[in-house]
């Protein structure tokens, strides 16, 4: 088994961004096709693509629809550039705590402003292009941090992982994951603890499956159990991605991240940070200056089960198709469950959600929080390591990014 069997995560071909749809994952290996870029908009918001380099390559393919279906139509530059611009912002702030899904369209900007003379036809052709080069170059960078990252661990090392890192956080190979990948080709794994990630349990659907497909020894826990694992010396070392770190070296991941680095520096365990150029914000002072997203409350308050029929008689073919015939149909059931059944090539799909919580309850439901550079060992980069030894990882920063 290898990391070159999973699967590319999000590509262009014949005028539309494809992409695995990660929601229905790992039971269904669904590919979404998105003609617009309001599709993309939605298949963001939904988590059907996500992981911040994933996301930055999302927001060029996004630009690359609209040009698609409407900016290469329009014959005047100024509306072109008043559209392009406003439609870069709904882009944007889909989901407006990870850095690299603005600094994806902003690249689409630049080569915009670059290109004063070229027509809306001539500035799709280049849009695309530039985006499918941003997809090479996303993976070039995560094999880059995948050994510059193994290079840390000289044998068989224990890691906890958070959240998912791996090739489907990226265009293909992953980051902190990618990092493990790696040392595990050296021979340098021995085992990897993986956190649940709740809400959307994106450790428990999709880390756990890319490791098993690698073939890397590994087991599933939940995520209050990492205390205790680290607790009886079954942890080596702490490694996980970033959404966005500022030019303080604070880390803004996803939430859960925090309370691992103070376990981690109470136990004495290297706490590795590992993310591309691209999500390194020198703009933003510290991690109290992000706008934290905050989701929507049903994904604490009950769970999503998305599933198929594969009718094996007539009689529930008929049924199926009879409830399906005018689109989706969704199925309001008691105490505010609900599911939603659709047609999905030749069968049926399903997607519920069951309440597990009282009617009512209040929730806070942050999908991130901020960890100091304080609790930072390394940052694991395409360019390079940076060690936090000197406790001003700021300089640091600049200087590899210069």
């Amino acid at each position: 088994m290898s990391v070159e069997n999973l699967p590319r995560t999000i590509w262009w071909e014949n005028g539309a961004t494809h992409l695995i749809d990660q929601t229905r994952l790992p039971l269904q290996g669904d590919i979404l096709v998105c003609n617009t870029y309001e599709g993309l908009i939605s298949a963001i918001k939904s988590l059907a693509v996500r992981g911040a380099p994933a996301l930055g390559v999302a927001g060029a393919y996004a630009m690359a629809l609209w040009s698609q279906v409407e900016g290469r139509l329009m014959e005047d530059r100024e509306k072109y550039l008043s559209r392009f611009t406003e439609v870069a912002s709904e882009v944007s702030q889909a989901r407006p705590t990870a850095i690299n899904l603005p600094w994806g369209v902003a690249k689409i900007a630049e080569l915009i402003e670059e290109h004063p003379d070229r027509t809306p036809v001539q500035l799709h052709e280049l849009i695309v292009e530039r985006a499918n080069e941003m997809a090479q170059e996303d993976e070039a960078a995560n094999r880059a941090m995948g050994a510059n990252g193994a290079e840390l661990f000289d044998g068989p090392t224990k890691f906890l992982t958070h959240c998912n890192t791996g090739s489907l956080a990226t265009v293909f190979f992953g980051t902190a994951l990618g990092v493990i990948f790696t040392a595990h080709d050296q021979g340098k794994v021995e085992h990897v603890w993986v956190d649940e990630t709740r809400p959307l349990n994106q450790g428990g659907r999709l880390t756990a499956w890319e490791l098993l497909q690698v073939g890397i020894p590994s087991a599933l826990i939940a995520d209050d159990m990492a205390a205790d694992v680290m607790a009886k010396g079954w942890v080596d070392a702490v490694i996980l991605g970033a959404d966005r770190i500022c030019a303080d070296g604070d880390v803004v991941n996803k939430i859960g991240t925090y309370g691992l680095s103070v376990l981690a520096k109470e136990h004495n365990i290297p706490f590795y940070v590992t993310a591309p150029s691209s999500t390194f914000d020198l703009t933003l002072e510290r991690g109290s200056d992000v706008e934290i997203e905050e989701r929507d409350s049903r994904e604490i308050e009950g769970v999503t089960i998305s599933g198929k029929f594969d009718p094996s008689d007539d009689r529930t073919a008929r049924a199926l198709d009879a409830l399906t015939a005018e689109g989706p149909c969704d199925l309001p059931m008691s105490k505010g469950h609900h599911m939603t059944l659709d047609r999905k090539g030749g069968g049926y799909s399903f997607d519920a959600w069951f309440r597990t919580t009282p009617p009512q309850v209040m929730v806070f439901n942050p999908a991130f929080d901020v960890t100091p550079a304080a609790n930072v060992t390394a940052y694991i980069t395409e360019l390079g390591v940076i060690h936090n030894e000197t406790k001003d990882p700021t300089a640091a920063i600049k200087a590899l990014l210069e």
